[in-house]
């Protein structure tokens, strides 16, 4: 089995040769603003447009909590848009993230991947707004990814 490879830098930048998916949370209110969404939004337009069509629409697609809606910004490049997040604040219910939810849609991202013949790479998913602890999401990303040979590489970005 293979191990989570941690390097700084931007995740909307993937080191690496070959076909590579970006994995993201998302919430489920259809809010892009914040966050490292906003990075992926600098760099391409399409995933932001692709996710707001996809909340738009939820009534008649899969939207919602451990969907994922993968967006092709690339020849070799994908966005994985993930519903891991339910709102956008910490208040009296907690906070956002959404552990199962995430895991359900790691799990996705590794049968894509598969498909693909794609590495991962990802920020610390679910750990910043959405409130999440990197000791509880690294090992969902281990279960996911890495014990299906997928190979993920997680970006910790300077500043």
């Amino acid at each position: 089995m293979g191990e989570i490879t941690y390097v700084r830098g931007d995740a909307t930048a993937p080191q690496g040769k070959g076909v590579k998916v970006i994995a993201h949370v998302c919430n489920d209110l259809g809010g892009w603003g914040k966050g490292f969404v906003l990075a992926v939004s600098r760099r391409w337009p399409e995933p932001e447009s692709a996710y707001r069509r996809w909340h738009r629409e939820r009534a008649a697609n899969d939207f919602g909590l451990g969907a994922v809606q993968f967006v092709q910004v690339g020849p070799y490049l994908w966005v994985a848009n993930m519903i891991g997040q339910r709102g956008i604040r910490t208040g009296s219910k907690g906070v956002p993230v959404r552990y199962p939810a995430i895991g359900t849609a790691l799990g996705r991202v590794a049968e894509h991947a598969g498909r693909l013949g794609a590495s991962v790479h990802m920020p610390r998913i679910g750990c910043g707004l959405a409130g999440g602890t990197w000791t509880r999401v690294e090992p969902l990303v281990t279960e996911q990814l890495v014990a299906r040979g997928v190979a993920v590489t997680v970006y910790d970005h300077d500043g």
